[in-house]
C-alpha cells in the first residue's frame, strides 16, 4: 500500500462527524481516470444484465461485484477513502459486502419511491443493546452526477445512527421529518455507518444514477453478500489478501501478525499511534485451552 495514502488520514473533525451525525461526504474522492475505468465497468455488468425482461427502468442492484473488474478490486483499498476506514474501524476488517446500482431515469412515479432501513438486517433485531454498534460501514462511490433535486439521491436522517426506531410510517412513501437527499458530483464517495436510516429514491434526472458500494465489517463478521473472491487471493498484496477475507476462522477472534499485515503496515508507518501499538493491540500470552487428554480446561 503506498504510504502516499496517509495524507487522507482521517481527521478529528471527520471524525467527530461520523460519531455525531453518522456520515462523511468526501468530495473528489475519485480521480478522473478511476472514474472513467469505474464506469466502464459498471456500463459492462449493466449491459450483461439488464435483458428485455429485466426492464430499461427498473433498478439494477448487482452484488459480489470484485471478481467482475479489476477497477473494482483497486477500489477496496482506494487511497483517498481507505484511510478513512481503517480510522474509523480499526485494523481488523475485510471487505464482506460490494454491489453496484444503476438507477435509469424514471417517466413516472414509481408506487414505493422510498424504503427507509438500517443496514445489516437481522442484526438490528438480534442485538440486545441500545444504541446498537456500529460493527460495519459501507463507502458509497458515486459515478454520476446527483447534485440536482430528484436524481435518485440517497436520502439520509441525519445523526439518526442512535436510533434503533424511526418515527414514520413503513409505507413505501413516507419520509422522517429531517430527511435530507445527498446532492453531490460525480466523483464524490459517501461514508456511511451502518446504522443511520436511510432510503433510495427515485431517478428524475436528466441521467442514469451509477454507485458502487463498498461495504467493511471485523473479520468475525460473515459476508453479507456471496463474495467469491478465491481466484483474486494469490495476485492480491497481503492487506488486499486480508480485505478478501484470507485466514482461518479463529484468526478473526485471535489475529497474529500474518493475518492482519493492515495492523503491521500501520505499526511500520505510524509508530506513534498508540491505535497500532504491539502494547495495545496484540493479544498477552495465555495459558493453553486444552489439558493433554484434550479437554477444554476453561473458556474464551
Amino acid at each position: 500500500m503506498d504510504p502516499a495514502c496517509l495524507t487522507f488520514q482521517l481527521t478529528d473533525a471527520e471524525r467527530r462527524h461520523v460519531n455525531e451525525h453518522g456520515y462523511l461526504v468526501i468530495p473528489d474522492a475519485l480521480d478522473r481516470a478511476m472514474l472513467d475505468r469505474l464506469i466502464a465497468a459498471v456500463d459492462r455488468v449493466d449491459a450483461l444484465e439488464r435483458t428485455p425482461t429485466f426492464g430499461s427502468e427498473r433498478l439494477l442492484s448487482f452484488a459480489n461485484i470484485l471478481p467482475e473488474d479489476a477497477a473494482f478490486v483497486d477500489l477496496m483499498d482506494w487511497p483517498r477513502v481507505f484511510p478513512k476506514v481503517w480510522g474509523i474501524l480499526g485494523w481488523n476488517i475485510y471487505a464482506y459486502h460490494t454491489h453496484l446500482d444503476v438507477t435509469p431515469r424514471l417517466a413516472q412515479p414509481p408506487a414505493n419511491p422510498v424504503a427507509w432501513h438500517q443496514d445489516s438486517m437481522r442484526v438490528n433485531e438480534e442485538l440486545e443493546f441500545h444504541p446498537r454498534p456500529r460493527l460495519s460501514l459501507k463507502v458509497g462511490y458515486y459515478l454520476t452526477d446527483t447534485s440536482g433535486p430528484n436524481w435518485g439521491n440517497t436520502l439520509l436522517l441525519p445523526d439518526s445512527h442512535l436510533q434503533d426506531e424511526l418515527d414514520t410510517p413503513n409505507d413505501g412513501v413516507s419520509s422522517p421529518a429531517g430527511a435530507v437527499p445527498l446532492r453531490v458530483s460525480a466523483g464524490s464517495a459517501l461514508v456511511l455507518d451502518r446504522r443511520l436510516w436511510h432510503s433510495r429514491s427515485p431517478n428524475f434526472g436528466p441521467h442514469t444514477r451509477k454507485v458502487i458500494w463498498m461495504g467493511y465489517a471485523y473479520r468475525w463478521m460473515r459476508p453479507k453478500n456471496e463474495m467469491t473472491v478465491a481466484n483474486l487471493i494469490p495476485a492480491a498484496d497481503p492487506i488486499r489478501q486480508q480485505l478478501l477475507g484470507i485466514g482461518s476462522a479463529n484468526s478473526a477472534y485471535d489475529p497474529e501478525d500474518r493475518d492482519v499485515p493492515l495492523r503491521t503496515w500501520l505499526e511500520e508507518h505510524l509508530p506513534n499511534d498508540a491505535r497500532w501499538s504491539t502494547h495495545h493491540n496484540k493479544p498477552q500470552a495465555r495459558p493453553p485451552l486444552y489439558g493433554t487428554r484434550g479437554k477444554n480446561t476453561g473458556r474464551r
